[in-house]
């Protein structure tokens, strides 16, 4: 910090020895010095802080979700086969019945059309008139979607009500291309989007002036964040207003001066800043190799030393057969075997030091020239022994 500012107070032209100069120069001086820590904490604080909009949710403002089935028609022969999806047969006759059409008894040869699952999420404040981007997906063995039109689907909530309707053309970002040898895949073919594809139909009854209380729940739990939320909230309010409830929630009770008006006192929540507190945690993830170590990670010194075995077995058979003419020989398999050991030679112990930060801890790892895969079975050795100070997540 004293480093700092004496950076700023050279950048700004502050000598420590004018002091002794007149009264004004000294006030005027005093006042660059003022501005020069206020920046530097201004700095720091932006680099470390974040707001409450962005850590927290507001429970009751929330999506809901909305699923459907429907048909999609107007594919290039790639639709579902009637044969091995019977319910896309069962859902034609029922549509054809509805718009007049009697086609049952007949036999059906339909290859452009797919049954699919149409799914949405509905927002809290979503009114009637305005429209939802939907995600549809192939319920049968349709090869490709592209070039289809969902017919008119009605989207229901969890309690079985209607509150949407969709239609409209798909849009698929995957392809599929072959011939009777080989094919070729890219993306996935058989599941697209409508962006503004339905329509709301319902809206969701709640108010949220109507509350006297206002609840927020942490993305990421934690007692120390909650309790920071809560004290920049009580200043701000210059009373009691908030009260931690767990380690998720704060419970806010809305002061009088913002009753009736919930809009206003949740913009002025959201836009304050807190320092959020983190648990120190090691994510793995041992199918792909992937390694995030939180800043908060700690290890005691420690010694490590890495070395690779590797064994190698080789089935060689040979044929054993006897000589020409020869009596009562027979011809057999003589299996063969070969075994090699290969060790690798020359790692030593690498010492991690206790207390270091994060980029410490990655040069001590890297130090060791090892894969990935080896430095999680490092890690979790580091967790087995105590010298790592942190919960380890595998994915």
């Amino acid at each position: 910090m004293l480093s700092r500012l004496k950076k700023y107070s050279r950048m700004l032209k502050i000598n420590f020895a004018d002091f002794s100069i007149t009264k004004t120069a000294l006030k005027e001086k005093f006042i660059l010095l003022i501005m020069a820590v206020f920046y530097i904490c201004t700095i720091q604080s932006a680099h470390t802080s974040s707001r409450i909009k962005d850590l927290v949710s507001i429970e009751g403002v929330r999506e809901n979700q909305l699923v459907g089935y429907g048909l999609v028609v107007g594919l290039n022969g790639t639709g579902d086969t009637l044969r091995n999806s019977p319910f896309t047969q069962q859902s034609i006759i029922s549509m054809l019945e509805r718009l007049g059409v009697n086609t049952r008894g007949a036999t059906m040869k339909s290859v452009n059309t797919a049954a699919v699952m149409v799914t949405a999420n509905l927002n809290a404040f979503s009114r009637v008139g305005s429209r939802l981007d939907i995600s549809i997906s192939s319920l049968g063995d349709a090869q490709d979607l592209r070039g289809g039109i969902l017919i008119v689907t009605p989207l229901l909530g969890a309690d079985g009500e209607v509150y949407a309707v969709a239609q409209g053309s798909i849009q698929v970002s995957g392809y599929t291309a072959g011939g009777a040898a080989e094919s070729i895949t890219q993306g996935v073919p058989t599941s697209g989007r409508i962006p503004n594809g339905a329509l709301i139909e319902r809206e969701l009854d709640y108010s949220l002036n109507s509350n006297s209380s206002l609840n927020l729940s942490l993305r990421s739990p934690d007692f120390t964040t909650a309790r920071r939320i809560t004290t920049v909230i009580n200043q701000l309010m210059g009373e009691t207003a908030a009260t931690p409830l767990d380690p998720a929630t704060v419970e806010i009770s809305i002061p009088q001066n913002y009753a009736g008006n919930m809009f206003s006192f949740i913009t002025d929540i959201e836009q304050l800043v807190v320092n959020p507190d983190q648990r120190a945690k090691v994510v793995v993830d041992e199918r792909s190799g992937i390694i995030v170590i939180g800043k908060e990670v700690k290890v005691s010194e420690v010694a490590i030393a890495q070395g690779n075995l590797t064994i190698r077995v080789t089935e060689t058979p040979q044929v054993s057969q006897p000589q020409p003419f020869a009596q009562g020989g027979q011809t057999e398999i003589v299996p063969r075997t070969e075994v090699e050991i290969e060790e690798d030679a020359g790692k030593k112990f690498a010492i991690l030091e206790s207390g270091v930060n994060l980029q410490d801890l990655v040069d001590g790892l890297n130090a060791l020239g090892i894969n990935p895969r080896d430095m999680i079975a490092i890690l979790q050795a580091l967790k087995v022994s105590g010298a790592l100070h942190a919960d380890i997540e595998v994915m």
